[in-house]
C-alpha cells in the first residue's frame, strides 16, 4: 500500500472519531478510581450511581457500570437527567480487591454529594488502598 493512501486512510479514520465523539454528549458526571497501594488504575470495578428522592429520602438507582482500564466509568448520566440533588456513587471494592487475590477492609465504598448547579461539570475520584480511601471533588 503506498504511503498516500495510508495517509488518506489515516485521515479516514480520524474524521470518523471525531463524528462519533462529536456525537456523544459527555457526562457532567465523571468517576476515576486510582489504586494508590500501586499507582494502577483501578480497572474492571463495578458502581452504581444513585439519586435521592427528596420526598422519602429513599435512593434512586440511575445506572451501574464498571470501571474501563483507565479506571474511569465513561456515560454515568446525561445532561438531561443530571438535576440538583443528592447523589451517591457506590463502589464495589471488596469484589475488586478479590480479583487480585487480596482481602480489603472496606467492602464497599459509598460517596454521598450534592448538586446545586447541574450544569457544571462534576468529577468524583476514588483514591483506594485495601485499608483506606479517599476522594475529592475535582474538574
Amino acid at each position: 500500500m503506498s504511503a498516500y493512501r495510508l495517509q488518506q486512510l489515516k485521515g479516514h479514520i480520524l474524521a470518523e472519531n471525531k463524528i462519533t465523539a462529536m456525537a456523544v454528549s459527555p457526562s457532567p458526571l465523571t468517576t476515576h478510581v486510582l489504586n494508590t497501594a500501586t499507582g494502577v488504575p483501578g480497572s474492571n470495578m463495578a458502581l452504581s450511581l444513585y439519586r435521592q428522592d427528596p420526598a422519602t429520602s429513599a435512593w434512586n438507582l440511575i445506572t451501574t457500570g464498571i470501571t474501563n482500564d483507565d479506571g474511569r466509568c465513561p456515560g454515568l448520566t446525561t445532561k438531561q437527567m443530571f438535576t440538583t440533588g443528592v447523589y451517591k456513587i457506590h463502589f464495589e471494592t471488596a469484589q475488586y480487591w478479590e480479583r487480585l487475590g487480596e482481602t480489603c477492609f472496606y467492602p464497599y465504598v459509598e460517596i454521598v454529594f450534592t448538586i446545586n448547579d447541574p450544569g457544571q461539570k462534576y468529577h468524583i475520584p476514588l483514591l483506594l488502598s485495601r485499608f483506606s480511601y479517599s476522594t475529592y471533588r475535582g474538574s
